[in-house]
């Protein structure tokens, strides 16, 4: 019974832990939604985005955007700031 009182508080820690989603050790160092590919794409106008052909499921998600919460490691999202510029290509 002290046992179980003793790590309550250290699994109540452990929870409330910061986990990245990015970090290779998260994910499994796996580029599930070919993210490593398009990297290219950073720095360039949305406008770029018009003219080709990516892979489903894909997002372009702008500054003002409203966007599900939900992690799907194939989906490729492609996120620009409010000066339209491609800032980050990555899977989710």
């Amino acid at each position: 019974m002290r046992f179980a009182f003793l790590t309550i508080p250290f699994l109540a820690l452990a929870a409330c832990q910061d986990v990245d989603d990015n970090d290779p050790a998260v994910t499994g160092g796996t580029d599930a939604c070919g993210a490593s590919g398009w990297q290219s794409l950073v720095g360039e106008s949305r406008d770029v985005l018009a003219a080709m052909t990516f892979p489903a499921p894909m997002r372009v998600i702008g500054p003002n955007d409203a966007v599900t919460m939900d992690y799907l490691p194939n989906r490729l999202n492609v996120i620009y700031g409010e000066d339209d510029i491609i800032s980050r290509v990555e899977c989710g």
